[in-house]
């Protein structure tokens, strides 16, 4: 009885060790992602510079044309410090055609209430420098000239300055891109100079999207 009870014993420590092991190797990795983000956001490696509402909103055009384009995945942050994993687009300059953006708030007893802004419409053009969009939806029909599909994050070097992501992350960039019948859904977007010709803001009651 006293070798049964020593091999019960012996058992049921080796299975605390293996056990042990076990969650070393899933935690390892866990913790290696939670270091690299803590050291993305040190290194300001994240994507907007700043904390990104709760909301997200919706932007259209009828065409985008760009030079400079680099594209990779990264997070925004909100005020709660939540990570948010988006697609960044960088352009160095950027044209397009009937823009619009949308946002939509629920507010108690009230309701729906939209926020729509249109601008280059006609002959007139939407112009931007140094553009980075944060979205976590894009669709649309792209050309592009001498595109480089699967580059290392932290190598790009044909976009805005210091638009790279993480090191041994996928990565895409191109001399120019044109994107016709645009649309994306978008935590954040910034630029270097927006200029919005023909610019028109209207709230509205209700559910008013660009798409």
């Amino acid at each position: 009885m006293e070798d049964v009870r020593s091999r019960d014993d012996a058992d049921g420590y080796e299975t605390g060790r293996v056990g042990l092991r076990r969650f070393a190797l899933l935690a390892v990795p866990g913790f290696a992602a939670t270091a690299a983000l803590a050291v993305a956001l040190a290194n300001g490696a994240l994507a907007a510079s700043f904390a990104v509402s709760g909301q997200e909103f919706k932007v259209s055009a009828d065409e985008l044309t760009g030079d400079g384009f680099v594209q990779y995945g990264s997070f925004d942050t909100n005020v709660r410090d939540e990570l948010l994993p988006v697609a960044v687009t960088g352009l160095r300059k950027a044209e397009m055609t009937n823009l619009c953006q949308s946002v939509v708030t629920s507010l108690p007893v009230v309701g729906d209430i939209s926020l729509k802004l249109s601008a280059g419409t006609g002959k007139k053009k939407v112009e931007a420098t140094d553009l980075m969009l944060d979205a976590t939806q894009l669709a649309g029909n792209a050309s592009f000239n001498n595109i480089e599909i699967g580059r290392d994050a932290s190598t790009l070097d044909k976009g805005p300055d210091g638009a790279q992501g993480m090191q041994d992350l996928f990565s895409q960039q191109a001399d120019d891109i044109r994107m016709t019948n645009l649309k994306q859904t978008a935590w954040a977007t910034t630029a270097g100079t927006f200029k919005l010709a023909g610019l028109h803001m209207k709230i509205h009651k209700g559910r008013t999207e660009c798409f």
